[in-house]
């Protein structure tokens, strides 16, 4: 074997142990990013969960507020709706449609911003709620409603650091997607770029959806 088939072999060994090293990261970044986001539809949905107690225990005192009742219950379905078609982005597999090409889905960003819109749709619709509930004291008074009040507002701090650790762990993985020349394997192998979770709250932290009581 010549001087020059030699090394060319070394090459092509040495470019294809960087280009697994590469791949290797890569997965590592966006099974880390997963599972950050996994973290966050956990808590989402325990918020979603609790939103209905709330609105429950509430019926019983606003008879008259019917309106803000169901503005919330709407807001709290399209929240977990799009909660849900989130989560189930990070599981589906590449599937045909009749012409035999890749079914399109929503992308990743676009369901981000979509969940997005909707928890800032709900923290509106909670807020409107905090405001009906200070003009019924026996309401505000409700063992119930402040425990359920303790648990959202529990749940509203584990969402905001989860989505922090969400956010950092989408800037690393689309550093390395973009980093040359880390970025010709990730394009040859299909990495895409991620999308960051948006605070609801423009220019600061989420708003915690909460009925604060006196």
């Amino acid at each position: 074997m010549s001087n020059g088939l030699i090394a060319l072999v070394v090459v092509v060994v040495l470019a294809a142990g960087w280009a697994l090293a590469v791949f290797n990261r890569l997965v590592r970044s966006r099974n880390q990013m997963n599972s950050a986001y996994a973290r966050i539809n956990v808590h989402l949905r325990l918020r979603h969960e609790l939103v209905p107690q709330l609105v429950t225990t509430a019926r019983g005192y606003l008879q008259h507020e019917r309106q803000t009742l169901q503005g919330v219950s709407l807001s709290r379905q399209r929240a977990s709706d799009a909660r849900r078609a989130l989560a189930d982005s990070f599981d589906r597999p590449v599937s045909a449609g009749a012409d035999g090409a890749p079914q399109a889905y929503p992308t990743r960003i676009e369901l981000l911003e979509a969940l997005d819109r909707a928890e800032s749709g709900l923290n509106s619709a909670l807020g409107k709620f905090a405001l009906v509930v200070d003009a019924y004291p026996e309401l505000k008074a409700d063992r119930t409603l402040m425990q359920l009040n303790e648990k959202l507002g529990a749940t509203e701090t584990a969402i905001s650091v989860a989505r922090h650790e969400f956010n950092a762990a989408v800037i690393l993985h689309n550093d390395c997607l973009r980093q040359f020349p880390a970025s010709l394997v990730a394009n040859a192998c299909g990495f895409t770029p991620a999308g960051l979770l948006r605070s609801p709250a423009k220019g600061g932290e989420r708003v915690p959806a909460m009925v604060h009581l006196p």
